[in-house]
């Protein structure tokens, strides 16, 4: 007895050791509490098990001694079996001989070795504000038949110590189901929007503003969208609004930049007659077309301190005041603001009101260079490539691979709408079926566009890109390669020598 009681406060030392230690996780912790309970005790395996009601499901949490595939078929139900019965009576159960016990329903599938062991089974609930969150059991081999109560309260001492651990594990589990569902739900809406066919990508900075968009869309917030000019922020401004609940009413857009400064206000709020020489009626400004709708202002950082108090007070009041007008006139109006200019900065100069930046800024969207989506380069191109093709009534099928080299290293400074043009001039300038690395401009050419290209540097500049193109469509086999340009292996692995070409560069 002595022995026992000296192990049994050794256990709990250990055990209390391991809630003192900080910073541990809960993974961690109940791990490292169910390992001693294993090495103090003759446990040939066990388990703690959490109750998830809103599932109601028993699941096996934390084990020792069963496989995976055990594991994932030790689910109860409450009253299922000794753990369901447990769980549902808060109750614990004792049995000394599973061989002899009907409720023992063995879901797991284990091998208890039951032939040669006399194997006892004991199963405690775990408690916290008189509810069952779970069950801690274990198999115990019993071959003399003791009582094995030193086992029973011990479990039962463990089971009030780790119960709160338990339950900070239970939250955990029900955080990252939802987290799971909410994405999955995400997911699902974002491939059911009409945003994958006007901003084109499958690269993580695209994925995380589809995400955006999708959030923001069908609510009244206030959008900040910044990047460099030709990323495409007018197209995710469009995005927002065709998924939004403002789709079916006045959207309007407005670029401050294009935009005769002594004009921007006359546009933005409307006028009186009367107000400005050649003022003969009354006009509408820009906020009131949009009315119940949505007002896009595009170069938002071009405008100029003094107007910038007026749209000020539109996003504080919701209303505006015609130039000339002395009643204020109220707007539901949805505002949508974009720049490639450095806000932050420029309201440290003094440039930008900081009171309208942070109405402006809510819910902010960043749009990527191109040359952080890389991986789109090639997905745009052929997009621009089939646009063009059919505008232009051209049979440009295809992009080669020394061509799509060059669009990929390129830096792309004018972002997508460089890269555009690029593939439009590309195919104006094509007469074959392939768009090819000189069809490209010269500022892609990698420091040949500073000398002008002999006869024999033209022949070879070709040869080098029909032989790659080959190389790419067959994985390396340069066998098969000569067989599509109608040549031999030995011509093609003499030129392939010459121009430095590599063919286990693509080996798939």
């Amino acid at each position: 007895m002595e022995y026992a009681n000296s192990r049994a406060n050794s256990l709990l030392e250990d055990i209390g050791r391991e809630f003192i230690s900080s910073n541990k996780d809960i993974n961690v912790l109940l791990n490292n509490v169910f390992n001693l309970i294993v090495s103090y005790y003759n446990i040939e395996r066990g388990m703690i098990s959490i109750y998830h009601k809103d599932e109601g499901e028993i699941s096996v949490d934390i084990h020792y001694g069963y496989t995976k595939e055990e594991v994932e078929r030790g689910v109860y139900r409450p009253g299922e079996g000794i753990i369901g019965t447990v769980v549902q009576t808060g109750s614990p159960i004792i049995i000394q001989d599973i061989r002899n016990e009907p409720r023992f329903l063995n879901r797991t599938g284990a091998n208890r070795n039951i032939l040669t062991n006399r194997v006892s089974f004991i199963c405690i609930p775990i408690i916290v504000d008189n509810s069952v969150i779970g069950a801690i059991s274990v198999d115990i081999i019993n071959n003399s038949g003791r009582d094995l109560s030193e086992e029973f309260h011990m479990l039962t001492t463990i089971s009030i110590m780790i119960s709160q651990a338990v339950n900070s594990k239970m939250e955990m589990i029900r955080r990252e189901r939802r987290l799971k569902e909410e994405n999955a739900a995400l997911r699902s809406k974002i491939e059911s929007t009409i945003i994958s066919s006007k901003i084109i990508g499958k690269s993580r900075a695209i994925r995380e503003l589809y995400e955006k968009i999708v959030l923001v869309s069908n609510t009244d917030t206030t959008v900040l969208i910044l990047g460099e000019s030709g990323t495409g922020k007018e197209l995710i401004a469009d995005a927002i609004v065709e998924n939004s609940n403002r789709k079916d009413k006045p959207y309007i857009k407005v670029n401050i930049a294009s935009l005769p400064k002594n004009l921007i206000e006359a546009e933005l709020f409307g006028y009186e007659r009367g107000a400005f020489t050649g003022a003969i009626g009354t006009k509408k400004g820009k906020f009131e077309a949009a009315n119940g709708g949505t007002i896009f202002i595009d170069e938002i950082g071009d405008l100029d301190l003094d107007l910038q108090v007026h749209l000020l007070r539109v996003l504080q009041n919701k209303t505006i005041d015609r130039v000339g007008g002395i009643e204020p006139i109220a707007v539901d109006v949805r505002v949508i603001a974009a720049t490639h200019r450095d806000l932050d900065l420029m309201v440290e100069k003094g440039l930008f009101r900081q009171d309208l930046y942070y109405r402006l800024n809510i819910f902010q969207i960043y749009s990527p260079p191109l040359r952080e989506r890389k991986s789109d380069i090639v997905l745009l191109a052929d997009h621009f490539l089939d646009f063009y093709s059919k505008k232009l009534n051209k049979e440009v099928k295809r992009i080669t691979q020394e061509a799509i080299d060059l669009l990929v290293n390129y830096n792309w400074p004018g972002n997508v709408r460089e890269l555009e043009n690029c593939i439009e001039r590309a195919v104006i300038l094509c007469k074959e079926d392939s768009l090819r690395s000189y069809h490209l401009p010269p500022s892609l050419q990698k420091g040949t566009a500073t000398k002008s290209l002999s006869f024999e540097e033209r022949v070879s500049q070709f040869e080098r890109e029909i032989i790659i193109d080959a190389l790419a469509n067959t994985n390396g086999n340069v066998s098969q390669a000569a067989k599509e340009l109608g040549t031999t292996k030995r011509i093609i692995s003499y030129k392939m020598n010459k121009l430095g070409i590599d063919y286990r560069k693509f080996r798939v």
